[in-house]
């Protein structure tokens, strides 16, 4: 039984449990010592039990709630209505949460906010039918923090794994921050190189100010304190405005400077809040766990605008590459109608000569050179490219036969005029080819080969000449007829064999690996480079049979080389698109394993980005089933195409190869090396072995070992061998104690 009586006395609280009685001295003075908060109150909604540890977690003493409404307790955007909700429990038994458990989250009398487990239960007095209710309250503040931090982490993590920009990541971060500091306002601002302050997201933030810390230009002096000492962002991003920000309910800021891992200054973050009275140790702890993933996040961004420019951009001259050439024509044929267009080819005459003679650094500026020359020629509307190496390609729409053999002197005259490469004076001529659309074919690569065709042919008639695509024999035809009869044979003969380039550990100088190289000699066409018969494979339909003879040739030598005692950790080997699409490739696979009696993991595949951008089912289940048997799954040539960062979390890869395009001058070419630094960063940060191709100097390796680079591989410690050279390439290297060692040693 429950009685009401005057408040304070020990006959207030009187039950009555299934018999015998429990006096009401013991019964209050249990609940009173009780560990958790506990409140009843009466038939009124009056409070008539507070205990000690009630007084502690809402920070009131005992006698100013007695004997009041409990909505006094109640979080304030619930008070208005409590009441209608205790009298409907009353009347009907039903209600939200008696008899339940739930989280609250309330203020002390201080202002502190505090989350609790509150659960309610109903008591109805038999003798006079009142009913009462007591409320037992656990303090989760800690828990309930600590799981929002978790959620915090989780949901940006995914986000940074998706296609969000910068702006979408940010804009996730301050909505989960403003909803988990009651009253906040969370802002994350970026600093570009010029040392501008904008806000990059800020949901909650008044345009006003918002617009104020938009305007803000960093002094030197400013940049570098912030960056000796990142809690000093406060006097950047509130010191000076803090009368605005009063003016429009901002009180009070907690923020933090985002330092990248080199140094730089990126960014601020910034938690502003509403009440003087918030809890800074809290709001504090938020922006510290907010800030690795701010650092990441931009990290992020900057990576992708990185290899977004080296995608479409030459880092040399800065003209259009060849991928962006490919998808500029493309677009032109769609347009349809009648679009015509030429396409010039420019070969510079005996290059090498001058790349032999003057050297890398001087060869590089006399190709900027020549790229100036033929931008100052050309109109806006033409298309300017360099495709690698001396050739320079460039479209110009809406071309007719005399307007093109105009533009191809003009180009050629430019190009022949003296150049001043450092004491050198240089006597130039290059050779031009020229394809139209649509007379010479139906795409991209069709118009590009009409006009290599071209420029081969006015080579061969002399120099300074150029030459319209159909006024020779075509050659690559006759290439793919030849080479592709000949490869038929000579894969039937077993005339291609495999040669083998060392991969080598570059913290410890372990052999990681050898990645196996498909060579061709034909005894009356000779040596042929891999990147002809390769292309004659995939155009002829052969290049799957030479994948499985590869995988096969490459496990049988590595059971000859453990028989030996040479012991190679994994073989790496290259397939083409096209295998990928075949789903019984998982199963050959582990059957070849298991027929060589030879571990998962001493095989890798190597895929090309082309295959990572099949968005296929077919091709996706079939990486998953090859990753499921525990073989390796490598990323070649990375960053030379349109990768996708998300496509390149969902994989299921083990490895990323750093194209050696970017390792071509990496030594003086700061890009390549923030590029291949971010890629380094990415790649350790997945869980994923990087290796650097094409390491062909020593300053190259002392690079990439500061940046961290995993694994090495280049002629500056082998150049791809045959199995019994490289057998000898590794006992002598095992005696040295290190694989490390450049050829020239």
């Amino acid at each position: 039984m429950i009685s009401h009586g005057a408040v304070g006395r020990a006959d207030v609280l009187e039950f009555t449990v299934d018999q015998p009685k429990i006096s009401a001295d013991v019964l209050l003075s249990a609940m009173e010592q009780a560990i958790d908060p506990m409140v009843v109150i009466d038939e009124h909604n009056l409070i008539i039990f507070f205990n000690a540890a009630a007084e502690k977690i809402w920070g009131r003493p005992r006698a100013e709630v007695m004997g009041r409404n409990v909505s006094c307790l109640v979080p304030e955007p619930e008070r208005d209505r409590h009441d209608d909700y205790i009298n409907r429990n009353r009347d009907t038994g039903i209600g939200r949460i008696v008899g339940t458990s739930r989280e609250v989250e309330f203020r002390r009398a201080n202002g502190e906010y505090v989350c609790g487990e509150l659960s309610i239960s109903r008591v109805q007095v038999s003798d006079c039918g009142k009913i009462y209710y007591i409320a037992v309250m656990k303090d989760v503040t800690e828990q309930s923090r600590q799981r929002k931090i978790l959620v915090l982490q989780n949901d940006v993590l995914q986000a940074l794994a998706s296609d969000m920009n910068i702006a979408e990541v940010g804009d996730l971060l301050c909505r989960r921050v403003d909803s988990f500091v009651p009253g906040a306002v969370g802002a994350l601002m970026l600093i570009d190189r010029s040392r501008r302050l904008s806000v990059n997201a800020s949901p909650s933030m008044p345009k006003r100010y918002r617009t104020a810390l938009d305007s803000m230009e960093l002094t030197p002096e400013q940049l570098e304190t912030l960056r000796a000492n990142p809690a000093a962002s406060n006097t950047v991003v509130w010191d000076g405005y803090a009368s605005l920000a009063r003016s429009l309910g901002l009180e009070r800021c907690c923020s933090s400077t985002i330092v990248s891992r080199t140094g730089q200054v990126m960014g601020v973050f910034a938690l502003y809040m509403r009440g003087d009275e918030a809890d800074l140790a809290w709001a504090q702890r938020v922006v510290s766990t907010s800030m690795p993933f701010c650092a990441l996040a931009i990290e992020q961004s900057e990576t992708r605008q990185h290899i977004a420019q080296l995608s479409n951009f030459d880092s040399l001259t800065g003209l259009l590459n060849r991928t962006s050439l490919h998808n500029i024509i493309e677009r032109l044929i769609m347009r349809g109608g009648d679009s015509q267009f030429s396409l010039f080819m420019v070969d510079i005459d005996r290059f090498r000569d001058i790349n032999d003679a003057l050297g890398h650094v001087n060869a590089d500026r006399f190709l900027i050179e020549i790229g100036r020359r033929i931008r100052h020629l050309v109109k806006d509307e033409y298309i300017v490219s360099r495709s690698g190496g001396d050739e320079f390609i460039i479209v110009v729409p809406e071309c007719s036969h005399e307007r093109a053999e105009k533009f191809a002197e003009n180009l050629i005259n430019a190009i022949a005029k003296p150049l001043q490469v450092g004491e050198n004076t240089l006597s130039i001529s290059c050779c031009v080819g020229i394809s139209t659309f649509p007379a010479n074919g139906p795409d991209s690569e069709s118009l590009l080969s009409h006009a290599d065709a071209a420029t081969r042919q006015a080579k061969e008639d002399g120099r300074g000449l150029f030459r319209f695509a159909g006024q020779e024999k075509n050659q690559v035809a006759q290439d793919r007829l030849v080479l592709g009869s000949a490869l038929r044979d000579s894969l039937s003969k077993g005339m291609l064999n495999l040669h083998y380039q060392p991969q080598v550990e570059t913290m410890t100088g372990g052999l990681y690996g050898v990645e196996a190289l498909s060579r061709w000699h034909h005894p009356t066409l000779g040596n042929i480079y891999p990147s002809r018969f390769i292309a004659v494979a995939e155009e002829t339909g052969q290049i799957e049979a030479i994948g499985r003879w590869s995988l096969e040739e490459a496990c049988s030598q590595m059971v000859k080389w453990d028989r030996d005692g040479v012991r190679v950790p994994t073989v790496a080997v290259n397939l083409s698109a096209v295998h990928f699409r075949n789903r019984g490739l998982p199963e050959h696979i582990a059957n070849l394993l298991k027929h060589h009696g030879l571990t998962p993991d001493r095989l890798t595949v190597e895929i090309t980005e082309s295959v990572m951008m099949d968005s296929s089912s077919e091709t996706e289940e079939v990486l998953h089933a090859i990753r499921r048997l525990d073989v390796g799954l490598s990323m070649d040539d990375f960053g030379t195409g349109y990768s996708s960062l998300s496509r390149l979390t969902r994989l299921p890869l083990t490895e990323i190869k750093i194209d050696r395009s970017f390792i071509n001058d990496f030594e003086h070419d700061t890009n390549a090396q923030a590029v291949t630094m971010a890629v380094i960063g990415i790649g350790s940060r997945l869980g994923m072995t990087v290796v650097t191709e094409g390491v062909e100097t020593e300053q190259q390796w002392r690079l990439l070992e500061e940046l961290h680079c995993d694994v090495m591989q280049g002629y500056l410690f082998s150049r791809p061998l045959p199995p019994t050279e490289l057998e000898k390439w590794f006992r002598e290297r095992q005696e040295r104690g290190s694989f490390l060692i450049p050829t020239t040693a």
